[in-house]
This record gives C-alpha cells, structure tokens and sequence, in this order.
C-alpha cells in the first residue's frame, strides 16, 4: 500500500483493509459504528475512501477488529496520515466542487488513463490557449480563468514527466471544433502531433465518416492503478456533477466500449494522417 501514488487512492485502500479486517472479524457496520459512537453511514463511508480518518477512530476500529500486533498497527496508523495529507489540488478547493476533487484525486494516483472525448481535446492534452478558451466559455473572471488553467497545467506535470499512459480517443468533431479561433485550434492540433510521438500516448481519431454507431453515447474516462488492490475506476461527467463506477460489471461495459471504439477508429498512424490533414485545412 505504501507505494499508492496520492492521498485518494491512500484513502481507498485503506477503507478497503477496514472492510476486510471488519468482516474477517464477523463485525456488522452497525457494531463498529456503535464502538466509534458513530453511524452507519461514516462507517461505509470510511471504507469506501471517501471520508478523512480520525486516528482515535483508527485505534478503536483496529483494535475491535483484532489487529493486536504493534507493527501492523502502527503502520496502519501511518498510512491514515498519510491518506489525510492534503493533496496540491486542494490548494484550489474555492474553484472546484467536490465531486471534481474527488477525480483529480485519482487522476494523481492513476498509472493508466483511457478516455473517449466527444466534445473537448482531453484536459491531459490541452495547450494552455486552448485550456484558456474552453473555461473562458463558462463566464469566469481573468483572475479566475488564470487560477483554472494553471491548475489544469498542474494536472498534466504526470503525463509531461511519463509518469502517466493515455489511450485517447478523439472524435474528429472535437478537432474541428474551433474553441478559441483558427490560431488556438492550429496549436492544439499542432501539440496533439507532438504528444503522438511520446511512448506514453496512445491516440486514436473516431473518424466521421465511422458514422453514428458508436460504442458510448458520450465521453468519459477509465483509470487504472498501479496498486493491484485498486479497482479501475469509470468516470462520466454530466452538467451539475459526475459518475464514478467501479463494480464490476459497470467496469467491464465500459471497457468493452472502450475496444469497441478502439476497433472503429482510426489506427495511431493514421490518425497522425488526419490531424495533419485537419490542420491543413485550418
């Protein structure tokens, strides 16, 4: 667990050793809730990832649950500080509602990123023109505008080092898409053929002519993690929040859709091909 990359993805799985340390035990979420004088709810939370952890909270969970050893404890109680550090998102917690933390939080912790855009370039592959133009679509200050897409930028230090792999599929749309004018468009498509070349960058283009059959009726993401014990995790924003799945079964449908635009779009090469003949055109 000590090699998870951030904060969330801390926090996931040591929720996820709660669960199995607490039903190892034959423990119900209501016993543990009443032991912590809590409720069922923080409980599920907890064990989720999706709530910071008291280290009062931690000792009493643990020791109920049998973990009597003071090495394990301790390291247990380690990785629970750990997983509240602050992560350098949160230093722009006033421009981003949580449901979005929440993802730039496992984005951080993420080894592998598979994305369908439908709409924009991927925020990971954004120039910072072309960034500006796409938040200045949502009637934000200068002073805001600035903040937003020096986060944005902070958010691709991972992919820029090739600490991060992206399988991106683009609909041609979304190239053709003027955001920001004809000289913004020529840069991003510009950068996109220099990105191609990194061994970190799997691109692909959904062509127009592949017609209205596509395997997802909108964008979304999957990530995957370094840390085996880490589930992937589908992403699907909407206008006033977002969904994230990862049963199983929600896992699998995705992925499989995932393939199935990987096999009607364009291969690596030859969307090189198009891009470059999109930017001639603009």
């Amino acid at each position: 667990m000590a090699n998870a990359g951030g904060s969330t993805a801390l926090r996931i799985l040591l929720g996820a050793q709660l669960r199995r340390l607490r039903e190892r035990q034959g423990i119900t979420p209501q016993d543990a809730a009443t032991h912590i004088r809590g409720s069922v709810s923080k409980i599920s939370r907890m064990e989720l990832g999706r709530h910071p952890f008291k280290e009062r909270d931690l000792v009493d969970l643990l020791r109920l649950y049998g973990v009597t050893d003071d090495t394990e404890l301790d390291q247990l109680l380690t990785l629970g500080r750990r997983a509240n550090e602050p992560g350098w998102w949160h230093g722009y917690g006033d421009l981003l509602p949580s449901w979005f933390q929440s993802y730039v939080g496992l984005e951080e912790s993420a080894g592998q990123i598979r994305t369908y855009a439908t709409q924009w370039i991927p925020g990971l592959l954004q120039t910072e023109a072309y960034i500006a133009a796409v938040i200045a679509l949502g009637g934000f200050s200068p002073a805001e505008i600035k903040r937003r897409v020096a986060m944005r930028l902070e958010r691709q230090r991972r992919f820029r080092d090739g600490d991060l792999h992206l399988w991106a599929v683009i609909d041609e749309a979304v190239l053709r898409r003027a955001v920001g004018g004809r000289e913004v468009l020529r840069g991003q498509l510009e950068f996109l053929l220099e990105a191609a070349k990194r061994p970190t960058l799997f691109l692909q283009v959904t062509t127009l002519a592949a017609g209205g059959d596509h395997a997802a009726p909108s964008g979304f993401s999957i990530l995957r993690f370094p840390d085996t014990e880490l589930s992937d995790v589908v992403y699907v924003e909407h206008l006033t929040g977002a969904l994230y799945l990862d049963k199983p079964s929600d896992v699998d449908e995705y992925m499989l859709a995932m393939d199935r635009l990987g096999v009607i779009s364009a291969a690596p090469e030859d969307s090189v091909e198009i891009i470059n003949s999109i930017l001639r055109d603009t």
